[in-house]
């Protein structure tokens, strides 16, 4: 729901209870979620295995989004260089050849 849809004397009060939650809960869970990633990937650069896996490619959206929107890259190489394989993949470049630019990250 966006401020727009709340009655004007109440969006200050939405926005201070959205803010507290993403401060108190949503910011300290991400963070948790993108450190648990570095560490996984620190054992073998994949998530599910010592290869890549259907896993890989589906996790592969949420740290996209993570890199764009929260930071994931930063102190994170593991997150980072699996970002850059799956980047580097001839399947992966062949798609967005062929389904165009891959926009799904941007903010």
């Amino acid at each position: 729901m966006g401020t727009a849809s709340v009655p004007f004397l109440l969006r200050p009060l939405v926005r201070k209870i959205a803010s507290g939650a993403q401060k108190g809960f949503v910011d300290p869970q991400l963070l948790l979620n993108m450190d648990f990633w570095e560490s996984e990937l620190a054992k073998t650069g994949w998530f599910a295995g010592t290869d890549l896996s259907g896993a890989d490619i589906q996790m592969s959206f949420p740290l996209e989004a993570a890199a764009s929107r929260a930071g994931a890259l930063l102190g994170r190489p593991n997150v980072r260089a699996f970002l850059e394989r799956i980047h580097a993949r001839p399947a992966y470049r062949r798609a967005i050849e062929k389904g165009g630019p891959y926009a799904y990250a941007k903010p």
